[in-house]
C-alpha cells in the first residue's frame, strides 16, 4: 500500500541533559520514513534537500524501501537546520538557531507515481505547502493525515482550517489542542476540533501517552516507561510514521485497526528517544518491535475481579 510522506530532511543540532549531537540527520520526513519502513516498503518522500545532504543517508532510506523520485536537491544551497537545547525535565525546549535554507521557497512537486496514493502522510509544514500536496492528489486517498504546531496556529490560521477541511485525520499534542479549540477539557477539544473536518484525532501528551478520538469512541495508549531518554526530538514523527506505516500494511481504517496503530506508533517513539536523531531507528529487526509491542499490552493488561 503506498504511503507518501512529506516534511523536511534536515539537520539538528541538539543538547539534553545527556549529552550534545551536532550537526545530526533530522527532519518529520526524514523520521516519519524510517518509522514507516518497519511496516511498509511502498513509501514514497516528497522534501527538499541542498548538496550538503549526506548521500549515505539517503541510501540508507532507499533500502528501507524509501523512493526519492519526490526529493527535490537543490544545488549549491544548503539544506534546513535547526538546533535546540532541551531543558531538565526534557519537555521544555529553546530553540537556539533556525536556518529555512533550501526550505524559505519549497514549493512540492509530486512525480505522476504519487499521485494516486493509498495513503498520504503530511508532516510539519507550512499550511500553504501541505494544501499544494493535496491539490496535485489526482485520486481521493483512502486516508489523508497531517501534523501541524501551535506556531501555524498562530499566524497562518485561516490557512490551516482550510487544511484541516481536506484530511481524514489530525496529529497534533494536547497544548496544540486547547489552543486549536479554545477548550481546555481535551474531550471538549477533540469535539470542536472534529466538527473543523477530521474524522479522527489523535492527541499526543509526550511521556504521558496518546488519546485517539474517532467518532463517540475514545481510545489512551499510555507512553512506555523507560530507563534512558536521550533525545525526544523526532518521538512525535516517528510516532506519526509508526502510525500510518501500520495502517498502510493493514488496510484496517476502524477503530479497533486505529487502536493497533496508535500503539505501533508508541512502540516506534520509545525506541526513538533512547538515542540522539534517528540513530536507534536504524538496524531495528522484527523480533525488537514486536517484543516492544508486547510490553505496550503487558502495561495495560488487567483482570477486573468484582
Amino acid at each position: 500500500m503506498s504511503l507518501v510522506t512529506v516534511g523536511t530532511v534536515a539537520f539538528d543540532d541538539i543538547e539534553t541533559p545527556f549529552g550534545k549531537a551536532g550537526k545530526i540527520v533530522g527532519g518529520a520526513a526524514t523520521y516519519i520514513s524510517w518509522s514507516a519502513s518497519y511496516f511498509t516498503e511502498d513509501i514514497q518522500l516528497v522534501s527538499v534537500i541542498g548538496d550538503d545532504f549526506p548521500e549515505t543517508e539517503l541510501d540508507m532510506l532507499k533500502e528501507r524501501g524509501v523512493d526519492m523520485e519526490g526529493l527535490q536537491i537543490k544545488e549549491g544551497e544548503k539544506s534546513f537546520f535547526w538546533a535546540g537545547k532541551y531543558h531538565t525535565n526534557m519537555n521544555g525546549r529553546d530553540t537556539l538557531d533556525t536556518q529555512l535554507n533550501v526550505l524559505a521557497d519549497f514549493d512540492p512537486v509530486l512525480p505522476d507515481a504519487y499521485k494516486n496514493a493509498e495513503y498520504v502522510m503530511l508532516g510539519n509544514l507550512t499550511p500553504q505547502v501541505q494544501m499544494r500536496v493535496i491539490e496535485q492528489l489526482e485520486s481521493k486517498p483512502k486516508l489523508i493525515a497531517l501534523d501541524t504546531m501551535n506556531f501555524w496556529m498562530d499566524i497562518a490560521l485561516d490557512d490551516l482550517l482550510k487544511v484541516i477541511k481536506k484530511i481524514d485525520v489530525l496529529i497534533i499534542n494536547d497544548e496544540e489542542a486547547r489552543q486549536l479549540s479554545g477548550e481546555y477539557s481535551l474531550v471538549t477539544a477533540a469535539e470542536k476540533i472534529i466538527e473543523m473536518g477530521p474524522g479522527i484525532l489523535v492527541i499526543k501528551k509526550g511521556e504521558h501517552g496518546a488519546l485517539l478520538f474517532h467518532g463517540e469512541d475514545i481510545f489512551f495508549a499510555p507512553a512506555l516507561p523507560l530507563k534512558e531518554v536521550f533525545d525526544p526530538t523526532g518521538a512525535g514523527d516517528t510516532f506519526a510514521g509508526g502510525f500510518m506505516g501500520y495502517i498502510a500494511k493493514t488496510g484496517d481504517l476502524s477503530f479497533e485497526g486505529m487502536k493497533k496503530a496508535i500503539i505501533a506508533g508508541s512502540a516506534m517513539a520509545s525506541f526513538c528517544v533512547e538515542r540522539f536523531g534517528t540513530e536507534r531507528l536504524k538496524g531495528l529487526s522484527d523480533s525488537d518491535i514486536r517484543e516492544r509491542i508486547q510490553r505496550f499490552e503487558r502495561l495495560v493488561r488487567f483482570d477486573t475481579v468484582l
